[in-house]
């Protein structure tokens, strides 16, 4: 893990207690990420006695330029919690112990550079290569299908444009691109849903074929993305709602904490 502290200050008034806790989970924070352009972490605990008690009054952490799992950027990340209960021990031993799992208020912004860089992950591309589907195989002779290539561009009211290249083996490559609406079930899992093909850019005679393939791609990706495969050591994010804002993509959601990263 490699990540940097940019920025770190404490307010005025800011207690002993308060400047300890801030600097332990600064610490622990940074190593949720592989990459990190500022981590700004501030807890409240007034009167620092409480401490001796283990009871915080709220913790929020504000990041930027983070990288998740070396291939996965993140714009902006922040979460807030409520009053936290914390073994005080641990801190006189430079980690953080929660008593018990803590949920946080959570809103995470991702950039579309930030989005096309992650297709560009081998997490991403092994999922979109070398596919063995009956729809697909009826168009490359039983070859094997690879999509490449993938680019995306977010457009208003919570959509998505896609470009692609299929790559049918001995039958050639074939341009795709297509329109989703995205959405979320159960509060994990990113949908790609009510896919419009776009035929405008595809030469006549393959029309067809990029019809066929721009509704797999789609399926693929609508089964892709679940937020339990990017784990934060310890942090499980949930979504609640999703929005589309210019070139970025804005998650609104909670956190549950279970326990703090230790620091290494």
């Amino acid at each position: 893990m490699f990540g940097t502290l940019i920025g770190q200050t404490t307010p005025p008034g800011t207690d002993w207690g308060e400047r300890m806790l801030n600097t332990v989970a600064s610490q622990s924070i940074r190593h949720l990420f592989s990459q990190s352009e500022s981590v700004e972490v501030v807890v409240r605990c007034h009167p620092s006695s409480k401490l001796l008690q283990g009871s915080i009054d709220s913790f929020k952490m504000s990041g930027r330029g983070l990288v998740i799992r070396r291939d996965f950027p993140v714009e902006e990340m922040v979460f807030e919690t409520d009053a936290v209960s914390i073994d005080f021990s641990s801190i006189l031993s430079g980690q953080i112990r929660l008593k018990q799992p803590t949920q946080a208020i959570a809103d995470v912004i991702l950039s579309e550079d930030g989005i096309n860089q992650a297709f560009k992950a081998e997490l991403v591309k092994k999922r979109l290569q070398n596919l063995d589907l009956p729809e697909l195989n009826e168009l490359s002779g039983d070859a094997p299908v690879s999509f490449s290539e993938v680019q995306v561009q977010l457009l208003p009211e919570n959509r998505l444009r896609i470009f692609a290249k299929a790559d049918l083996g001995d039958h050639g490559i074939v341009p795709v691109a297509l329109t989703v609406t995205l959405g979320i079930e159960r509060r994990r899992r990113i949908l790609f849903q009510n896919p419009e093909i776009d035929l405008d850019a595809v030469p006549e005679s393959l029309q067809e074929t990029s019809k066929t393939l721009a509704i797999a791609l789609g399926q693929i990706l609508d089964n892709m993305v679940d937020l339990d495969r990017f784990d934060l050591d310890g942090v499980t994010m949930r979504l609640n709602r999703l929005e589309t804002q210019g070139k970025q993509l804005i998650f609104s959601g909670y956190a549950q904490i279970d326990h703090f990263p230790q620091t290494k």
